[in-house]
């Protein structure tokens, strides 16, 4: 999925949790054998190309393209599948498969892991007994800093934007790069499939995403500007003044 992946369990490593891990890694590796747009030779590729049909792939291709359908209902059209014309769920996938990846080691017995895939991560549990995770968001504008920092349990943090990768969303509505006025933006809830998926909604909205992810429940965001300002949802306290502030999500 060109970007790094890593698992912190803080539970003992039983042989149950080793063999799960070991699961998570295979299913990851599955997951980008099937999606990646960037394999000629994968099920998506060979879909988008029509050399196969929805029946000739995994059930798992059916399943994505199926969330891809609400995401694209639940954003209005700011999700896509098909951003520049050509069929890509990659939007969706990493969310999902991280998510995926985490639920495999819960099953397992692993109350207390954090699996993050390029920056986007789903935490179960705590990092240390009565001890929240954090998660640090990085400045876009100051390599190497943060300029706020998420604190909470059983929660998913997700952040698109062009620090990493350069102007890689598209505005689906026009097919280029997303004029949003951001450079950054960071959505927090439960479920990484969904929060994924709002945050490049989200961000290819730009202006507009403030008052969209208000009215979606369980949700909060924080997002830095072109400009470097910075705002963040009434449920995404901040300290004013500060170049940092912070969420302590709720159990």
């Amino acid at each position: 999925m060109g970007t790094v992946f890593s698992f912190d369990i803080r539970d003992a490593p039983t042989r149950a949790v080793r063999h799960a891990l070991d699961r998570a890694v295979a299913w990851l590796h599955q997951v980008d054998e099937v999606f990646s747009t960037y394999r000629p030779g994968s099920q998506i590729s060979r879909l988008s190309r029509g050399e196969i049909t929805l029946a000739d792939c995994d059930r798992d291709v059916a399943e994505v393209l199926w969330l891809c359908e609400n995401a694209e209902r639940l954003t209005d059209g700011w999700f896509s599948r098909a951003p520049g014309g050509r069929l890509d769920p990659t939007g969706l996938v990493k969310g999902w498969a991280i998510e995926r990846a985490s639920v495999i080691l819960e099953r397992a017995g692993a109350r207390n892991t954090c699996v993050n895939g390029g920056g986007d991560v789903q935490l179960r549990g705590e990092c240390a007994p009565g001890v929240p995770w954090r998660v640090g968001i990085a400045c876009p504008a100051r390599p190497g800093q943060l300029c706020a920092l998420v604190t909470g349990r059983d929660l998913a943090v997700a952040t698109s934007g062009t620090a990493e990768r350069g102007a890689h969303i598209l505005d689906p509505h026009t097919g280029r790069p997303a004029d949003s006025g951001l450079l950054s933006i960071t959505l927090v809830g439960r479920h990484l499939t969904d929060i994924d998926v709002c945050a490049t909604a989200a961000f290819a909205m730009g202006p507009r995403a403030r008052a969209w992810v208000e009215s979606l429940p369980g949700v909060e965001a924080f997002a830095v500007t072109s400009d470097s300002h910075t705002w963040w949802t009434r449920g995404f306290p901040g300290v004013a003044g500060s170049s940092s502030s912070s969420v302590t999500w709720p159990v």
